[in-house]
């Protein structure tokens, strides 16, 4: 467990350390350079990366609460939800103006739908998690940030491309997640 708990939280530091501390990050960045500081960046992301990989493999685990629900319409609208937000942190379309962090959101629904459908220590721990890391992003960001700025209106067809994308993208993700992370997405 321990390992899957620090992968969490390096992943989780990593990512808050500009949002917590804007101003030792404009100096490193001034001090390393773009690419350099961003090499460290990606450096601390892959291991704790790496880290949660190892950890959630290594871990047997144990059941804290009954799920509310199997996997159900429920969970994979909530996981289709947040693969179109997460897309639309790429591609300017509307969603923007009605998310303003829509990658982070994407975590929050991402963590969420597992959450409602696995009750594990180990589940527990990588979805509350990044769940948690993502709220704290979110609220970190937007004091960093000030008042939102909305972006200009987009045209329909930026909306379609993502609901799209974010449904192929849904789709492979389910057809191939029985095989990619151990549980059927979608019980046959």
């Amino acid at each position: 467990m321990a390992l899957l708990i620090l992968g969490v939280l390096v992943w989780s530091l990593t990512h808050l350390f500009p949002a917590l501390l804007p101003n030792t990050r404009a100096r490193m960045f001034e001090r390393l350079g773009e690419n350099p500081y961003s090499g460290v960046f990606s450096v601390f992301i892959i291991a704790g990366l790496a880290l949660i990989v190892i950890g959630w493999r290594s871990i047997m685990p144990t059941g804290v609460y009954a799920p509310p629900m199997s996997a159900n319409l429920l969970s994979s609208a909530l996981a289709l939800a947040a693969l179109i937000s997460f897309v639309a942190s790429a591609i300017p379309s509307n969603i923007r103006r009605f998310v303003r962090h829509p990658q982070m959101a994407a975590v929050i629904l991402w963590g969420v739908a597992h959450l409602l459908t696995n009750g594990s220590d180990r589940a527990i721990v990588l979805f509350g998690g990044l769940t948690l890391w993502a709220v704290l992003e979110i609220v970190l960001c937007n004091k960093r940030d000030g008042q939102w700025q909305k972006p200009e209106k987009a045209a329909v067809k930026h909306d379609v491309i993502n609901i799209v994308v974010g449904v192929v993208i849904f789709s492979v993700v389910a057809y191939f997640h029985g095989w990619m992370f151990g549980v059927a997405a979608i019980p046959i």
